[in-house]
């Protein structure tokens, strides 16, 4: 898979809420940081508890893709989350780089 296909992968898996769908994208060693700034999960075990609690406190939640950056083996996504139809919404954007056809790093800008 390209890295586009993955990081839509792991979109169409998180929209889902598919938890097991969406960690088959990233590295045992993945890292989740703020960009420029600190460490806030690392490892697959950590991130699948991060993404179990944020399946379950928010089950409507979506992230619309709102645009998409590839530059050679880096891709950047700009999302909008909705936290509930008509609920709280915010925009990130998502950084992800790649080991063995895998996500292992992604950093937000917020």
């Amino acid at each position: 898979m390209s890295p586009v296909e993955i990081v839509q992968g792991q979109l169409d898996a998180y929209n889902a809420q598919d938890l097991d769908a969406y960690c088959a994208y990233f590295t045992p060693d993945v890292v989740v940081a703020d960009l420029n700034g600190a460490v806030t999960t690392q490892g697959i075990e950590a991130y699948r508890a991060r993404y179990a609690k944020a399946f379950a406190d928010f089950p409507q939640n979506k992230a619309e893709l709102l645009a998409r950056i590839v530059l050679g083996t880096s891709v950047i996504d700009h999302e909008r989350v909705v936290r509930k139809p008509g609920g709280e919404t915010f925009e990130v954007a998502a950084i992800y780089t790649f080991a063995d056809g895998k996500i292992a790093r992604v950093d937000f800008a917020k």
